[in-house]
């Protein structure tokens, strides 16, 4: 069991004998591995949010809160992206330290494997200062989570218009605008498409196999950041 799946199954055991404790002897034999590891494990989700308190005496134990904790989440990748997008534009205001946190805590709670593609996905996000407000296309939205080759007919800053098959790879926001970054098949390179200027989009049947790599795109690093869930 990988440290995310064991992040997971410590929350849902808690929860299931709340608010009878667990000790940290019994966790460990529980997933095969050490009482320190548990130890380190609790630190992990406390920082994260997760109540968590440790019980003194001979038959204590760390306990969770039932009642502050959730469930499994049917929160699907691009649904947790989709909050870390929304809670971006708090910042600096008196609500973006708790909307951080209930974040943690869903991103905490989701099944394993959601957990590890929200931040797959999340990674392949960059903003450049506050970000945009502008709406994305919906085909559009969902092609790198997707990955499916798209084809796009798109107008340039002058009107002019191509069609184009591109490989979608991330998204790139500015405080104006969303970019859709993508192969382009056309032009054998790199591109970043400007999402209001895609005149059409059509979905293939092909997969996209390249990764998305920031220091790809002309831009300093000082100046873009990744979406980040945590």
């Amino acid at each position: 069991m990988n440290r995310t799946d064991r992040l997971y199954a410590l929350v849902e055991e808690l929860r299931a004998v709340s608010p009878r404790p667990r000790s940290a002897r019994w966790l460990a034999a529980r997933f095969e591995v050490s009482s320190r590891t548990i130890e380190r494990d609790i630190g992990a989700l406390q920082e994260a949010g997760v109540p968590i308190w440790a019980e003194p005496g001979r038959t204590g134990g760390y306990v969770v809160d039932r009642a502050r904790t959730l469930p499994p989440v049917n929160l699907t990748a691009a649904e947790a992206v989709a909050m870390a997008v929304a809670l971006h534009r708090l910042a600096g205001t008196p609500f973006a330290g708790p909307g951080a946190t209930a974040l943690r805590k869903l991103v905490a709670v989701l099944p394993p494997a959601d957990a590890v593609e929200a931040h797959r996905l999340a990674g392949r996000v960059h903003l450049v200062g506050d970000g945009p407000a502008t709406p994305v296309p919906a085909v559009v939205a969902d092609a790198v989570a997707a990955r499916r080759v798209l084809r796009i007919r798109y107008a340039d800053r002058d009107g002019t218009g191509s069609l184009r098959d591109v490989e979608p790879l991330g998204y790139l926001g500015n405080t104006r605008h969303w970019y859709l970054v993508a192969w382009c098949r056309l032009r054998d390179e790199l591109r970043c498409f400007r999402t209001d200027r895609i005149r059409s989009v059509q979905a293939l049947p092909d997969v996209v196999s390249r990764e998305f790599r920031p220091d790809d795109l002309d831009i300093p690093r000082v100046r873009v950041r990744a979406l980040s869930l945590v």
